[in-house]
């Protein structure tokens, strides 16, 4: 059995995840795949992603995944990523199409014109590092407050319910960087690309044990 799947649609930067996943798990089965009853089998799943939402979407289902990812998310610890994390939700203003409905809110893009507190102007997407403001969760364990995290995106998720959410970013703005609900969490940034810290959360991640 796999310890450890990672979803293979595609999408992801999944040589970059795994490498991380494997640093922080030298004894786990981690096995990159696009098998759906590898997916179903395994006892933890990371869902990474990066790409345009639409891409994303289509490349699941194209691949007959979906079903699996959806099962995963309910089921076992689940770890999203980037797109992964903006796929769960319900409706994503990029390309106006349906995600996959796990959690309730949108996902929506930042204003076109952003300037931060001195009036200089923000590119979009949001690129680079950036601190978390987190709240208490076994995935923050030993992590500080205000850690900087590694992020490429133009969208945010916007969650219905504020009870999930486990983290925030400024962009000028706070937008939600970390939501979690029973097994599940996920997370904007890219863990694996944000060396210490990114790899303490895929360390705590791999022993975390949800109620």
């Amino acid at each position: 059995m796999v310890d450890i799947a990672i979803v293979d649609y595609g999408m992801g930067n999944l040589r970059s995840v795994y490498q991380a996943v494997r640093k922080v798990a030298p004894s786990a089965s981690v096995q990159v795949t696009d098998d759906a009853n590898v997916i179903a089998a395994a006892k933890r799943v990371i869902f990474p992603g990066q790409g345009a939402m639409p891409d994303c979407m289509r490349e699941l289902d194209a691949r007959g995944l979906r079903q699996a990812v959806l099962d995963a998310a309910q089921n076992k610890p689940f770890l999203g990523i980037c797109i992964g994390l903006q796929m769960l939700f319900e409706h994503s203003a990029e390309g106006d199409i349906p995600g996959l409905g796990v959690l309730q809110g949108e996902v929506v893009r930042f204003a076109h014109e952003l300037r931060d507190a001195q009036g200089n102007k923000l590119k979009v997407p949001h690129m680079g590092w950036n601190g978390v403001h987190h709240a208490d969760h076994p995935l923050w364990a030993g992590i500080a407050q205000d850690a900087r995290f590694y992020y490429v995106h133009s969208y945010y998720v916007q969650p219905r319910d504020t009870d999930i959410v486990q983290g925030t970013s400024d962009y000028p703005q706070p937008f939600v960087c970390a939501v979690s609900r029973g097994n599940l969490f996920a997370v904007q940034f890219h863990p694996e690309k944000s060396a210490a810290a990114g790899l303490k959360l895929l360390e705590n991640f791999v022993n975390w044990n949800p109620v």
